[in-house]
């Protein structure tokens, strides 16, 4: 009997501490995706004669421009999604060049890497549409500025 008096208890307990860990997972996530695409951006700017090269050999016109786009969509990109300033908009930026980057880069089907390249760019875009759809989260900017400086400790999504 005494069990049963203390059951309400134990699930408070309990869903509290499940949604204090679910409040990290949008940051997880943001981290997941927009690590690999700082990675990617700083290896770019060590790389512009490859970069730039790969770039004409794909039949794209200004290489030049073309690199400082890409460039800045994946260095910065990447670090504001992680940081989860103006993730919805961030993300939409990213997800449109995920998919543009598939199209332009990866679209030789016959070539199996090619088209696991292709498919990874459209998951990358799934998953920021994610964001768009969602917001960054509890634990970002966008949150923190929507609340006025202050860490939400509720689950509600940066708007």
């Amino acid at each position: 009997q005494s069990r049963r008096r203390f059951e309400p208890l134990r699930e408070k307990r309990v869903r509290r501490n499940a949604m204090n860990a679910i409040r990290y997972f949008p940051f997880v996530g943001r981290l997941m995706i927009g690590l690999p695409f700082a990675m990617s951006g700083l290896s770019k700017l060590g790389a512009y004669s490859a970069t730039t090269g790969m770039i004409s050999a794909a039949g794209l016109p200004f290489p030049t421009l073309a690199f400082v786009v890409a460039v800045a969509a994946e260095l910065g990109g990447g670090l504001l999604l992680i940081a989860g300033y103006r993730a919805r908009y961030v993300a939409a930026a990213l997800a449109l060049f995920s998919l543009a980057t598939a199209i332009s880069f990866h679209a030789n089907f016959a070539d199996q890497n090619q088209m696991i390249h292709f498919l990874k760019n459209v998951m990358l875009a799934g998953g920021l549409l994610q964001i768009v759809a969602f917001g960054a989260g509890a634990l970002s900017i966008d949150n923190r500025k929507a609340n006025d400086g202050k860490v939400s400790a509720d689950l509600s999504l940066a708007r």
